[in-house]
Parts: structure tokens; sequence; C-alpha cells
């Protein structure tokens, strides 16, 4: 494969492409939680619902050689870019019509299949169009660009919508129904205007991206690389115990994604924090998420440093065990703000910490062979699945046990990672490390 010399600098299209990119991504499979959440709907429901749509993205290897068939893949990216900013603008045009409801989660699934091509046809052009010494040049700004996204809509927006609600609005942030459509309508016209105006500037900057060496001509051809792909990666030695690291390593998290947020906004009455979507928004959405960023790169450092088989299971606790600060809030149901602040920084810093030896365990041990990139994709999905079915139940089953029951299961099922964390095998050398994190940091 031979790269293609990009018509402008790097520097004009790498970070915005990341950027929107996450975007995409936070708005549908995160901040819906909380939209839904604001809208009346109970933990169980607003939990499941924005659960559902991660399942594009872990569906993402099934489809990922198609896309290079046809066209170029900035063709792909600005197709999908547009589709989203005219998707969240139809969505906030929706919220206003009668049973609206129906028509918001036919149009967000619809736009995480458009999402998920997104990110193949963005990761493509960003490979075929940089050679491997501007690669691990800009991986970096790349890193910190798609960390952005998730601050700008985890952090930004969702405080956005709460000002709205209150300021302009005039109405009670505490009080959770259809009140709520006329500030997530902005949130939406917000986004989806974003969105477009990023497909326009890509238009002019980024380059098309060459096509791979192993693009399918046909689409039989294409199912034949995966089916093979398939039989190669469970023909790997110690696969299984591979697969169920990728499971399980996050469990934990899987439970408390979608919880986390719910239990800051919840009223005391409920066993919650009490907070406004303003706090949310900075103390979850803003510096939680970039006590991640932070976490990420220190540990990328640490395990640079001493090697991942080493390390592996420090980064385990590191993700696992801070989980204890939402038990202790639960249980204390602190009103001090720098407490609760300082709760949320520290689960997330160490969940940064150590989620980076996830990515890097799937590159060095999962990924080898002669395909490298579905078979990592494939390690991703695995981990996405595990999102979408803890996802799915968590707010059933925090309905059912409180919050402090709740947060104690979710200490409890840190166990499985432990067990899977030290059972993985090890059967590639670790000697050559990344030299700096994962490109994209995983949602927390």
């Amino acid at each position: 494969m031979h790269a293609a010399k990009p018509a402008v600098s790097p520097l004009l299209w790498v970070p915005t492409g990341y950027f929107t990119m996450a975007l995409g991504y936070v708005m549908l499979t995160s901040v819906t939680a909380i939209m839904f959440k604001n809208l009346g709907m109970d933990n169980g429901k607003a939990a499941q619902y924005s659960s559902m749509l991660i399942l594009a993205y872990t569906l993402k290897p099934l489809f990922a050689p198609f896309v290079e068939m046809y066209r170029t893949k900035k063709f792909f990216v600005l197709c999908a870019q547009v589709l989203i900013g005219l998707g969240f603008l139809g969505i906030a045009l929706a919220m206003s019509l009668p049973n609206y409801m129906a028509f918001l989660m036919v149009a967000f699934f619809a736009l995480s299949f458009v999402g998920a091509t997104q990110d193949i046809a963005s990761d493509g052009v960003y490979v075929t169009s940089l050679d491997a010494r501007a690669q691990s040049l800009y991986c970096g700004i790349q890193s910190l660009s798609w960390n952005i996204g998730p601050i700008v809509a985890a952090g930004g927006m969702v405080w956005l919508s709460g000002r709205l609600h209150t300021r302009l609005f005039h109405h009670d942030a505490s009080v959770f129904g259809p009140e709520w459509i006329d500030a997530w309508r902005v949130i939406f016209f917000l986004v989806g205007a974003l969105t477009l105006l990023m497909a326009a500037w890509h238009a002019r900057v980024m380059p098309d991206g060459a096509r791979a060496d192993n693009t399918p001509a046909s689409v039989a051809d294409g199912g034949r690389i995966l089916l093979d792909a398939f039989v190669t990666l469970f023909q790997k030695r110690g696969v299984w115990r591979m697969i169920a690291f990728a499971f399980l390593f996050r469990l934990s998290i899987g439970f408390l994604e979608k919880i986390g947020p719910f239990f800051m906004v919840d009223p005391a009455a409920k066993g919650g924090l009490g907070l406004s979507n303003e706090l949310l928004g900075i103390i979850y959405g803003t510096y939680g998420l970039a006590a991640v960023l932070l976490g990420s790169l220190l540990g990328g450092l640490y395990v640079a440093r001493r090697g991942l088989k080493a390390t592996l299971f420090v980064l385990c606790c590191a993700v696992n065990i801070p989980n204890v600060t939402f038990l202790l809030m639960s249980v204390f149901l602190p009103s001090n703000l720098l407490v609760i602040g300082l709760g949320v920084v520290v689960e997330k810093f160490f969940f940064g910490f150590g989620a980076v030896g996830f990515m890097i365990y799937l590159m060095q041990q999962l990924a080898p062979g002669k395909y490298t990139t579905t078979h990592y994709a494939f390690g991703t999905g695995v981990m996405g699945l595990c999102g979408l079915l803890t996802g799915m139940v968590s707010g059933y089953l925090q309905e059912a046990l409180g919050y402090v029951s709740y947060f104690v299961f979710v200490m409890v099922a840190t166990i499985p990672s432990f067990i899977a964390t030290w059972r993985a095998p090890f059967h590639q050398d670790d000697a050559a490390l990344p030299a700096s994190p994962p490109a994209k940091a995983l949602p927390a």
C-alpha cells in the first residue's frame, strides 16, 4: 500500500476529523441517556435505549471491508457527516411533534450506523493518507482531538442544556419531564449545524485516502475475506482467554457508565446527589473526562516504561478498584461540590490510567497476524458488546436494588475482571510498545 501524499497539512483535517467522530459518537451513546432521563424516563429505559445505540459500533468489523469497495474514503466521511448533521436537525424538529419518542429512537438507531461508517472511513483516510512517520507524528494530536469531542458533548452540551432549561426557558431544573424538550431541541440544532459545518470544511481540506491492497473487489470477495479473518482469529493460541479478557476487563465500568450520571442528577429522595445538568456537565463531563485524558497519557508512559505483561494486573486494579468512590458517595450523599468532583475525578483518572492496558493488549496479543486491523476491531467489538449488554440491564438492576446496593453489586462485578486479566495469555513479545496511548480513549 502506498500512502497518498496529502494535498494540505494534516493539521487542517486530522483534529477536526477526529473531533467530529467523537462528537457524534458521544452524543448518540452517552448524552442521549441524560436526555432521556431529563425527559422523564425511568433509569431502566433510559439506560437501555441509549445502550442499544452502541450496537452499530460493535458491528463495525462486519461491514468495514465493504466501505472500502466504492468511491473514496473521503466520500463516505462527507456523506456520513452530512447525514448525521441533517439527522440531528431533523431530531430537533421532530421533538415538537406528538409521540416524538418513537421517531427519535428510529432516527438515533439509523444515525448510529452512519456514525460507525464515519469512524471506519475517517480511520481509513488517516491510515492511507499518512505514511508511518506522519502517523506517529500526528498520533498525539489525533488522540487529543478525539478526546475534545466527549468534553464538548458530555460536558459542554449537557451544561448548556441545563443553562437553557433554567435561564432561557425558565423551567425548574429538578423536575424531569416534557419541559426539557425546549432545551434539548436547541442542543440538537447546535450539534447538527456544527457537524454540517465540519462536513463543508472537510470537503475542502480532507484528502481522498488511498485504497488498501486487500480491498475486496466484490461483495462475495468481501464475504470471503471476512470469513477467513474469523477463521484465522479462532485458530490463534489462547484466543478464548483473550476474548474473555476483552469482554470482562471493563465489566464493572459497563454497569457504572450509565448509572453514574443518573446517580448525580437524581434527587436525594431517590438516593442521588441532586445535581443540575449544569453541574453534571462541569463535574462529570468536563473535569471527569479531562481526568480520563490525563490518566491515559500517564498510563501509556507507565506501560512503555515497565512493559505490558508486568503491569496489566495493576492496570486492571486501576480500572476497577476506584469504582468504590461511587459506593462511598451513595452511602454518605455529600453535598460539597469539591468532594463530589474529587470522587468523580479520582474514578475517571484511574479508569483512563488503566484502560490503555486493554487497548495495548489487543494491539499486541490479539491483533497480530494476517488480518491485524480486523482482529483488533473484533476485540474492540467484544468490549462494545459488554457495554451494550451491561448498559441495557444496568438501569433495571439499579431500580430494583437502589443506589447503595447497586454500587455494591458494581464492586462485586470487578471480580471477573481480575480473573480474566490474571488468566490473559501473552504469546507475543511485548518489548516493542507504542510510544503513546491509543488514539481514541474509551468512553466512561
